[in-house]
């Protein structure tokens, strides 16, 4: 089968399109999936350059998102038949999703919604299960509270902007002026420039002083010192991502504020929430663009670029 090797950690130019042995069922509970889409995450380039060395042996084939269908089972996975549709995230530390076929457990595995496409579907399952828990299940957001996401074009922010309303809170998000729309269109109620204008001040502006009840963290930086000034007494700060840099959190204990800190992680159960949404057409993924396998490196400069011509908006997708 045709994959993507990573033979030394580096740029993208160590993602390379090889012949592979395709995976065969070993064990009497896995499932062969044929993959027909994946998708590019933050979680990819950070192994892709060495940031988990210790977790991985080289070569590496990373990915985490699988949409595809049911190719072989094994004889004790009764759940499911070959030509299923499938969709799921594969466990961190193993085989990755960027190859023609994948092999895991039958208890990895969801049902992919039906309307959507396999390049759809394939933006969905990391970020899908990551998003709920940081929404209901560490900030358990309620209907009626406010919430403020950091960053609300990315592939995280797209849908936590969905979500969020889905659960009946009022979203504030940040995002360029060009994209402004488009997260509006999404569901955010306040899009506010961090180019042009400062956030906190808005927050404090458009709540009259009260502070916002939640705020998701998909940016990093001095985040974590600076947003208890936009949140109100008793508030939670869910955050996605590594902490580079010392923080201060003496806002954060004159108000009493929560901090959750979120890992990527694999979530079947928690993709089932999202599956609903998405299948009671609440919540809808949003591509940013489509590449082929064969063009990863592209897909992963696109993702890494830190001056674009055209912003960043919702996830890239691989087809497969």
């Amino acid at each position: 089968m045709k994959a993507i090797l990573i033979n030394n950690y580096g740029g993208p130019d160590v993602l390379q399109l090889k012949e592979v042995d395709t995976p065969y069922i070993t064990d009497p509970y896995q499932v062969l999936v044929k993959v027909r889409a994946t998708s590019v995450n933050p979680l990819d380039y950070q192994v892709r350059r060495g940031d988990y060395a210790s977790l991985f042996d080289l070569p590496i084939i990373t990915g985490h998102d699988v949409a595809g269908e049911v190719f072989e089972v094994g004889e004790k996975a009764k759940k499911w038949r070959p030509g299923d549709k499938v969709y799921y995230s594969p466990r961190f530390g193993g085989v990755g999703s960027y190859a023609e076929y994948h092999l895991t457990d039958e208890t990895s595995l969801s049902r992919m919604p039906a309307n959507l496409s396999f390049e759809e579907a394939a933006a969905v399952p990391l970020i899908g299960g990551t998003v709920w828990e940081m929404l209901a299940t560490r900030a358990n957001l309620k209907k009626g509270e406010t919430i403020l996401i950091l960053g609300g074009a990315g592939g995280v922010g797209t849908l936590a902007i969905q979500i969020a309303k889905s659960l009946g809170a009022f979203v504030y998000t940040t995002g360029q002026s060009i994209l402004h729309e488009k997260l509006q269109d999404l569901g955010a109620d306040v899009v506010i420039d961090h180019h042009e204008k400062n956030i906190i001040e808005e927050i404090q502006a458009h709540t009259k002083g009260k502070g916002v009840d939640v705020i998701i963290d998909t940016v990093g930086g001095s985040t974590l010192s600076d947003s208890p000034l936009a949140l109100a007494n008793y508030g939670r700060i869910v955050t996605l991502v590594d902490i580079s840099q010392p923080q201060n959190l003496i806002h954060a204990w004159e108000k009493n504020a929560t901090y959750h800190f979120v890992f990527t992680r694999q979530s079947r159960d928690e993709l089932h929430h999202i599956t609903e949404l998405i299948e009671t057409g609440q919540v809808k993924p949003v591509i940013d663009g489509i590449y082929p396998l064969e063009d990863v490196k592209k897909a992963h400069q696109r993702i890494e670029e830190v001056k674009r011509e055209r912003p960043l908006f919702g996830k890239i997708v691989l087809s497969v």
